[in-house]
């Protein structure tokens, strides 16, 4: 037995009118997928099927918890997810996944494991920053993480203001009519020529 043999669907089994599916997914499901980020997971997928004149709609509502480290303190974060996806399905002679609503899969599949677009919908429904609330953030590691900070800060000013100052005397160059580097000139000319 396979590790997503549970989310095969035997379309070609189903009747015409709608079924309804539901599945569990833990941090097992997550590890089958090598995702090493999500700690933990307690989520549940509903997927309704309707199928109607040779396609499969899809529609998958999943709703739960996952748990990630926070980027800030490492300690565990608890992310509420509450999404759906919808896409339809049909039988064709190729395989053809490009459009983002439908999916064409060959008349010679039985069944469609629907593993990997329950995996991606969480996924992108998992935000890009993994931090706490303001203030929920272990204590300890934001104080070491502002002292860290507090240290690296006057070289990070210097390096601002050097990176500034060039900027300022480069403009200034520009302004005054100084002589500009030949090198430049001829650049400039070389589009002229493209030009006529």
């Amino acid at each position: 037995m396979g590790k997503f043999s549970a989310f095969k669907l035997l379309l070609k089994s189903l009747g015409h009118g709608e079924h309804e599916f539901d599945y569990k997914l833990d941090r097992q499901f997550f590890a089958n997928m090598e995702n090493t980020d999500v700690r933990d997971a307690d989520l549940d997928v509903h997927l309704t099927v309707g199928y109607t004149r040779d396609v499969y709609d899809l529609n998958f509502h999943i709703t739960g918890t996952v748990t990630l480290l926070c980027d800030r303190c490492l300690d565990d974060l608890v992310i509420p997810i509450d999404t759906v996806y919808h896409i339809m399905v049909q039988y064709g002679d190729d395989y053809n996944d490009e459009s983002d609503d439908l999916l064409v899969i060959p008349d010679s599949d039985n069944t469609l494991n629907v593993s990997y677009m329950i995996y991606d919908t969480v996924v992108l429904a998992i935000p890009i920053k993994h931090v706490h609330a303001p203030g929920k953030c272990n204590r300890q590691m934001s104080a070491l993480l502002k002292k860290h900070r507090a240290v690296g800060s006057d070289e990070d000013a210097e390096l601002q203001d050097e990176l500034l100052d060039s900027i300022d005397d480069a403009a200034d160059a520009a302004d005054s009519g100084a002589p500009a580097d030949p090198r430049w000139d001829a650049l400039r000319g070389l589009g002229s020529d493209l030009n006529e």
